[in-house]
């Protein structure tokens, strides 16, 4: 109820603790706080929280217009709701060096257990379209080298995400990655990989967690959890794939009600009252309620004399 059962730090801890070569943990997107506690529900390992999921909730594209305020307010709403670790995208850090920095501490202070910083220009571009922009690699490791600086809790996890890939080919990214590693990346985001076999190179190059984004649409086959495994990936996301499927279902509905009249027919495909009360923990709420003010209100029109 209200929070959830475990601390920030402890969170941060637990996503130390699982993300070991070819783990393969599967952390889903999520773009609201109702659907983390039912992330949490079906077994899976974590959360992931997209910037470009957060920039089209608010009816923006995804090129670097949301603010550090804006990311850390509702990363950290949807943090607090489970217990599950929840890693964060941070897109280029939100400024020079000394911002990424407070980047760090402001998602450290909103609970988040990691988040991961690219190396793109900003304003940036979706890792999976074409005529990304990149900085070079003193620009890149001095956004990491700052992050690693600006973290107090030893076990936030700072991951550097490179685009270099679609760029300057697969050799060039790897070069990225070691040069991220060296300037204190905990993990390695290696955006747009074309095949297992390159999500394998990066795993071997590195000393690293590696990540893997298996995002639809995108320049990478949507690989299944034991190929990713078998390759040596720590860690799998899945970040635009709830809001996707969300978006489309409500569109569906919508078109119903206009050919219908009515949204009869799209009832039997929704979460029920019942449901979606349970994932809220009604019944929690209701039980310290009645626990707490269980006392019977005096009679205002009683004297005390």
């Amino acid at each position: 109820m209200l929070y959830s059962h475990k601390t920030a730090e402890q969170k941060r801890q637990d996503l130390r603790s699982m993300l070991t070569p070819g783990a393969a943990r599967q952390f889903p997107g999520t773009f609201t706080p109702l659907s983390a506690p039912l992330i949490q529900e079906k077994g899976f390992d974590g959360i992931y929280i997209s910037g470009g999921v957060l920039a089209n909730e608010l009816g923006l594209p995804d090129v670097g217009l949301t603010t550090l305020t804006e990311v850390a307010q509702r990363a950290g709403q949807i943090a607090r709701v489970t217990d599950l670790p929840a890693l964060v995208d941070a897109d280029t850090g939100f400024g020079e060096p000394m911002n990424v920095a407070r980047t760090v501490q402001e998602l450290e202070n909103a609970g988040l257990a990691g988040c991961h910083i690219e190396d793109q220009f900003n304003p940036k571009r979706c890792g999976h379209l074409d005529g990304k922009n990149m900085v070079d690699v003193e620009t890149a490791t001095k956004r990491i080298a700052a992050a690693a600086s600006g973290r107090r809790d030893e076990n936030f996890l700072i991951m550097a995400r490179t685009d270099l890939r679609a760029v300057e080919g697969l050799d060039a990214a790897i070069d990225r990655a070691k040069a991220l590693v060296d300037s204190g990346a905990d993990a390695i985001f290696p955006e747009a990989m074309r095949s297992v076999e390159e999500f394998a190179k990066v795993c071997e190059a590195v000393d690293v967690r590696v990540l893997a984004n298996m995002t639809e649409f995108g320049k990478s086959e949507l690989f299944t959890r034991d190929q990713l495994a078998d390759a040596g990936i720590a860690m799998i996301i899945y970040p635009v794939t709830s809001q996707r499927s969300a978006m489309g279902a409500i569109e569906r509905t919508l078109d119903t009600i206009r050919t219908d009249g009515t949204q009869q027919a799209a009832v039997e495909e929704m979460m029920t009252r019942a449901r979606l009360y349970e994932l809220v923990d009604y019944e929690g709420y209701n039980s310290f309620d009645t626990g707490i003010f269980n006392f019977d209100v005096p009679d205002v029109h009683t004297s005390d004399s």
